[in-house]
């Protein structure tokens, strides 16, 4: 995986101003330093025992993980915990103590009012959560959640909860549309209504935030703001998983970055924008689970870009050098035979100009599969103007920066070539399927978009938002 010195030029490369780490990883956080990049640091689950029952641990954590990087790099919030309620149920008693005991080590270093606490949630402890207007947290945690929203509230703080629509729509038994969970358009009748309010849903994502909203105006708290920590959906997953796509996490992040970006808010709160992280940066090859929670990853562990993320009027995001120029290539080990049928069927089928190959024209050198099949898949991706799902060729293909042009062999899409590419937004056949690394974006509710990371605990295994 990346070095923390390439995690961060890969953040300021995308210009990216927030990031949010699964611990507090003394080598990143150094590599922050001086960036002004705004950072969201985690207590791992398997501290928070100790943390809740200490005040003095509690301290020790704070002095060692925050006020010995403040204000040199720019700490803004604490996680406490993730989805703790959910995942480690025997450690609930103690959350409370544990933010309470985060909280006033900060206030003690008179950090309190630039660094918030809080600790993410998973929606599921949200119950009947359609409509939202009848949604009630679990109410076996009431004993945690009423004293948890109480400081929230009293600190300024914000509820941290983790949204997945991919993982509410395969769980809905046919029950969700696809296209209600990719904030895909919806003709007004097939719009989701909530019978109480008359408010009409017209995506996943909006229905749950309101309902975390009514699960706690249901408490009787209706101030505390709500921050998404974790949202997206993974390119590629195994037969049981047929949505999970590189379209379809192409379609769901660029929808839900265009949402939030778009201030529109939530029918509950309209023009109040949703913070939101997507998750993740990189993809997770060593994860254990099924494939797609190896691939839920902006980027690869080379840093190039699984997909590019396609905003209608804002061009493309998520490329990794200032002129926006993003390439398709030859996967390095890829099967020669597997390479050759996707070049046929780039220079057949798929239509790609391949007279440049011929022997006698400047791309024929390198006479090997791995030259000329780069040079047709990339010229079918720009052909294609570089949508969703057009550099997989079954997964020999990946998308780069890096301007493969030698010598008189100018490829498609560099600077120093001019062609003229037709505006089209079709997908190759089914040959294309997906790519495959743990950081995760970060989009700002009142501003531009940006990339955050969330870092697991092994940093040299993993990283995830």
């Amino acid at each position: 995986m990346p070095s923390p010195t390439q995690v961060v030029a890969l953040l300021k490369a995308q210009n990216i101003r927030h990031v949010r780490l699964y611990d507090a990883d003394r080598a990143l956080l150094l590599a922050l330093a001086n960036t002004g990049i705004r950072v969201t640091v985690s207590v791992p689950n398997d501290q928070l025992l100790g943390i809740g029952q200490s005040n003095a641990s509690a301290a020790n954590w704070v002095a060692r993980n925050v006020i010995a990087h403040v204000p040199a790099t720019n700490i803004t919030a604490i996680a406490v915990g993730s989805e703790i309620l959910t995942t480690l149920p025997n450690a609930a008693p103690v959350l409370v103590s544990a933010l309470k005991f985060i909280h006033s080590a900060l206030v003690a270093s008179n950090l309190d009012g630039q660094i918030k606490v809080s600790t993410p949630h998973s929606s599921s402890i949200i119950l009947d959560s359609f409509p939202p207007s009848q949604a009630f947290f679990n109410r076996s945690w009431d004993p945690v959640m009423v004293p948890l929203l109480k400081f929230l509230q009293s600190t300024g703080s914000y509820f941290m909860l983790n949204a997945y629509p991919y993982y509410d729509y395969m769980q809905s038994n046919g029950v969700i549309p696809l296209d209600y969970a990719l904030f895909r358009p919806l003709p007004p009748n097939k719009e989701a209504v909530d019978a109480n309010t008359l408010l009409h849903y017209t995506n996943v994502f909006d229905a749950v935030v309101d309902a975390t909203y009514f699960a706690m105006s249901y408490l009787n708290f209706t101030n505390v703001p709500i921050f998404v920590m974790e949202s997206g959906w993974p390119s590629k997953g195994d037969s049981s998983e047929p949505e999970a796509t590189l379209e379809n996490a192409n379609t769901y992040n660029s929808n839900l970055i265009r949402h939030v970006l778009n201030n529109t808010g939530t029918p509950k709160h309209p023009r109040i924008a949703v913070s939101t992280y997507i998750y993740e940066l990189y993809n997770e090859d060593l994860r254990p689970g099924p494939i797609s929670e190896k691939n839920w990853g902006l980027f690869d562990a080379n840093g190039m870009p699984v997909y590019t993320l396609h905003l209608t009027g804002g061009g493309t995001v998520l490329a990794n050098d200032t002129t926006n120029q993003t390439f398709c290539v030859a996967k390095e080990g890829a099967d020669p035979k597997m390479l050759q049928a996707a070049l046929d069927w780039a220079c057949g089928p798929g239509k790609v100009d391949c007279s440049y190959l011929l022997q006698g024209q400047p791309c024929y050198e390198p006479n090997n599969v791995v030259a000329h099949a780069t040079y047709a898949f990339n010229a079918y991706f720009q052909k294609m103007a570089k949508s969703p799902g057009t550099c997989d060729f079954k997964g020999v293909a990946t998308i780069t920066t890096t301007d493969q042009s030698h010598g008189s062999c100018i490829f498609p899409g560099s600077a120093g070539r001019n062609d003229t590419l037709p505006n089209s937004t079709s997908l190759a056949p089914s040959s294309n399927s997906t790519t495959s690394g743990c950081h995760s974006v970060y989009i700002y509710g009142a501003g531009s978009f940006t990339t955050s990371v969330i870092i697991s605990v092994l940093l040299v295994s993993v990283f995830c938002l």
